[in-house]
């Protein structure tokens, strides 16, 4: 886990300091709230660590301090954010060797949780079961090889997301791993990630196939979305999801 937050950037922070400060559970809950990529107040965030405002805006301030979370202030109003997304891998490495809270997490047996499970955002990537499955596919198909870390793209591969609408050019010129392979907290197996994992993600939404749940990490598949990803990636998805 240490190396995993050396690669993510993570290193100024002392090992001890960020126990410390992830051993919190509002901390905790909080930063896992703002793992969809939104921006939340103080009182948004209050509410999802159950915490009193005051007590909420001690732990922000150590967050915000440690640059875990960073702070945008329009007009009146104070919006905190994961300062990045190597903050968020961070959170998702995490994620493989404990369960990271949500505000969804009511239970385990609850309808919101269910729903999270089967996809979900996960900072700018597609996360969850369907996550799994699309990847699964993608490997079945030969549009793409699983490495270790990464996955490589055929040339295949190349040709159907574009043709699906993705700019790959532009995706590989991205400073940022291009598809790096992550291991999704509750399905246990490897999902895609990086630049072409936000990529698709960016291109569903587009198309609207996924929408998000609101007040949720979690996405609905539509009608739209139930057609596509069975027309597209031969992916059948349930129409109870």
């Amino acid at each position: 886990m240490f190396h995993e937050m050396m690669k993510y950037g993570i290193t100024e922070l002392p090992l001890h300091q960020l126990a410390a400060l992830l051993g919190d559970p509002a901390r905790c809950a909080m930063l896992a709230s703002l793992l969809d990529r939104r921006a939340l107040t103080a009182g948004e965030l209050a509410l999802r660590a159950n915490v009193s405002p005051q007590a909420a805006s001690a732990h922000l301030t150590k967050l915000t301090e440690r640059r875990l979370i960073a702070v945008e202030t329009q007009g009146r109003h104070r919006y905190f954010r994961l300062a990045s997304a190597e903050v968020a891998n961070m959170l998702e490495a995490l994620g493989k060797v404990c369960a990271l809270p949500d505000a969804d997490d009511h239970g385990a047996q609850s309808p919101a949780l269910d729903s999270l499970r089967f996809a979900r955002s996960c900072y700018d990537h597609l996360a969850g079961k369907l996550a799994v499955e699309l990847t699964d596919a993608m490997v079945r198909g030969r549009w793409i090889t699983m490495g270790q870390d990464e996955f490589a793209l055929s040339r295949k591969g190349r040709e159907r997301l574009t043709g699906f609408g993705l700019d790959i050019e532009a995706t590989v010129s991205q400073r940022r791993s291009f598809a790096r392979s992550c291991l999704d907290w509750t399905e246990r197996r490897p999902h895609i990630a990086g630049a072409l994992g936000s990529a698709l993600l960016e291109r569903l939404r587009e198309l609207k196939w996924v929408v998000p749940l609101r007040g949720s990490r979690a996405l609905r598949i539509t009608q739209a979305g139930l057609r596509g990803f069975e027309r597209e990636f031969g992916v059948r998805v349930p129409v109870s999801n």
